[in-house]
This record gives structure tokens, sequence and C-alpha cells, in this order.
């Protein structure tokens, strides 16, 4: 299969119509839309995704105003009178999607890579490549410690393989959002994550030819939902590794690409508005050796990957 370079519109209601079944709800009729919706009270949303849960028609939606994603029952929603060129169109979702998926664009570290604004903490991103290696909870228990009883905020930018794979790890993250001790940001970093050592970055990671980019995304999106997880409007690109042809298509899915400026592993220290990156699954044991003390120290706190887009209150 040649590597697909942007979206079709008429090719994708054809391409995501295969129910998913994974552990939880049969996702189906997996549609991309771009429809302003309103709850009952009249706040507006911007749903992002169609699609039935167990037959139950739902709607993926994000809050314009907060970058925050739900998934909720499409009867509780109704079309909304906002429209994407006026209201919606300067909210700091909007303003994120169209800024950070703009040229020119770079082969590494595209996207946004720090908070948008004067920020007082920082941001813990924790990528979840496939990995049979041991969990990293430590990189958790220091963010709850640091956090003092409330939840830790922590964007997860995980992968579908290591989703499969770790079920245990699920159900443990899935314990500590339910005891309130963590507050995940669940970000995309394609399904496969296919990397190969010998091969140049522009034929690498997302890049590699016969890549499917919008199965990668699209695939683990109805992975997270069958396993009660809901996907956020952000993507981390597997390796930093982008084009234009890929920004496009994450633009038409409506998500913001997440890069970073403090990959510890690479010596990047991390200053207030950073996005910090390590790996949380046993690939990459030097950043998490440098950012438990970061973590201890309490220098630097933590919060939550959308508020890095939002105006400060």
């Amino acid at each position: 299969m040649k590597p697909l370079r942007g979206l079709v519109p008429c090719l994708i209601c054809l391409l995501l119509l295969v129910p998913l079944l994974a552990a939880g709800a049969e996702i189906g009729d997996y549609r991309v839309i771009k429809r302003p919706v309103a709850d009952a009270a009249g706040k507006s949303y911007l749903a992002i995704r169609s699609f039935t849960s167990s037959g139950v028609p739902h709607l993926l939606v994000v809050d314009p105003a907060t970058l925050a994603s739900y998934d909720l029952p499409a009867s509780s929603l109704r079309a909304s009178t906002a429209s994407l060129e006026g209201a919606l169109g300067s909210t700091p979702y909007l303003r994120a999607l169209e800024r950070y998926t703009s040229g020119p664009h770079r082969l590494q570290n595209d996207g946004a890579r720090r908070a948008d604004r004067p920020s007082d903490g920082a941001y813990l991103t924790v990528d979840l490549c496939p990995s049979h290696r041991p969990f990293e909870k430590d990189i958790f228990d220091a963010a709850e410690a640091l956090s003092k009883g409330r939840p830790a905020p922590v964007a997860l930018m995980i992968s579908g393989l290591w989703l499969e794979k770790h079920p245990d790890e699920i159900a443990y993250l899935k314990r500590e959002i339910t005891a309130r001790r963590l507050a995940v940001t669940w970000v995309n970093h394609s399904y496969h994550h296919t990397y190969e050592p010998k091969a140049p970055l522009a034929e690498n990671f997302v890049l590699t030819p016969g890549t499917d980019f919008l199965h990668e995304v699209i695939d683990l999106e109805q992975r997270l939902l069958a396993a009660g997880l809901v996907p956020s409007p952000f993507f981390r690109y597997p390796g930093l590794v982008s084009d234009a042809a890929t920004m496009k298509t994450l633009r038409e899915l409506s998500l913001v690409p997440v890069g970073s400026d403090a990959w510890l592993a690479k010596g990047e220290s991390p200053t207030r508005g950073s996005f910090i990156l390590v790996h949380g699954n046993g690939n990459e044991p030097k950043g998490v050796k440098l950012l438990l003390p970061i973590l201890k120290s309490g220098h630097l706190k933590l919060l939550p990957l959308p508020e890095a887009f939002t105006e400060k209150k």
C-alpha cells in the first residue's frame, strides 16, 4: 500500500466503517467530521468524530476554549449556531490548530514545542512507544507526590501496540485516575510507531514508505474509545518526525501536533512553559533518571497539557 499523503474526504467515509472491538465497547461507523454542536445549556463544542459505541450514536467533541475532549451520546447534543469562521475560529483550539499545522515545515520537532504564553509550570509528556520492557511506574509516583493530594496532570503519548500489550498498566492508570491521583490527557502517538534504525529520518517513523498515516491515527482513536479512554485533540509524531503532507492530514483531522523543547535524554533542560519529554516504556531509562530529581525537587509545577494553549485566567 502506498503512503497516504493527505485526506480525501469521500474516501474517509469508505475507510472508517469497520467496527472495532477491544476490551469494552464496540466502536463502529467511525467518521471524521468538523461540526459545531451545543449541549442542553447552550455551550458550544466542536464535534470532530462521529461513531457508534455498542450501537449507540456518539460524538467525540472538543471544548474550543479549554481543548478538553469528551465522548458524549449524540442525543445529548444539537446543532450549534456558532460558526468555524466566526466565534469558534478565534478560540484557543482553532487558533492552535491553524498555527501549529502551518508551514514552513521542519522534518523533526515541528508543531507546538512549549506553552503559547508565559506559564508558572511545565507540562509532563510521557511517550509510550511499543515496548516489552517494564512500565516506568516511578514517573507517576513522583508526579503524584509533587501534586500533593491533587490529581497529577500528565499527558500520555500512547501508541496502539503499547496499548494492546499492556492491559495491566492500563488498568493501573485507570485506577489512579478513578482515585483522583492522576489526571491523564491521552495523546495519539500512532498505532504501530514504525521505526527503522538504519533508515534516514525522511523515510522513517510515519514517513516510512507504505505507511497509511490516516489509519495510524484513526485506528488508535477507536482502540482508545473502545477501552473507555477519551482521545485528546493532540498528536505526537513518533521520533518527532513529520512532513508537510502529514501536517495537512493532522489539520483535516483537527489534531494539534505536540513536540518538545525538553527531551531530557537528549540533554535538553526544562524551564517554565516547557513540554518535557520522557519515555515511560522502559526504552529510555536515562530520561527517567533525569526526570525524577526534577520532580522530587518541587521546583517545577506540573500543569495539564491543554492549559498550554489557553488564555491565562
